[in-house]
């Protein structure tokens, strides 16, 4: 079975286990041209990159840690496609550039980025953030 076999596999399972839509925020690459944005008295946005499918697993959390610890099943396609549209050269890099995640109307902060590989194909990444 080749790598581009179990991504395929990966994005169906994610989608069969009810597959959901996070948005990844970042930092809005543009800023205006204005004086006052040169200065930086603009805030410059952020832009919004949706993912889907992503399973949403609730990790535990201890009595003085976080609210909530969420973990982001994301296929590796949709990581990959996003790659490109970003130029980033790895997905590290481009989930330590993310400001957080919006999901159902709340912001997590990234703690931890796992990738699983088959064939040398990364074909799920596994994102740990809290709220």
């Amino acid at each position: 079975m080749s790598g581009a076999a179990i991504a395929r596999a990966a994005d169906a399972m994610l989608r069969a286990l009810g597959g959901d839509t996070i948005t990844l925020l970042f930092p809005a690459l543009t800023v205006p041209n204005d004086p006052s944005a040169q200065l930086g008295l603009v805030d410059p946005g952020v832009e919004q990159v949706n993912f889907s499918p992503v399973v949403v697993r609730t990790l535990p959390t201890t009595g003085d840690g976080p609210r909530r610890r969420l973990q982001f099943l994301i296929p590796g396609t949709a990581v990959a496609a996003e790659l490109a549209e970003r130029n980033a050269p790895n997905a590290e890099v481009m989930f330590e550039s993310a400001l957080g995640i919006s999901y159902d109307g709340d912001l997590f902060h990234i703690v931890n980025v796992a990738t699983e590989y088959f064939a040398g194909t990364a074909y799920l990444f596994l994102v740990e953030a809290v709220e």
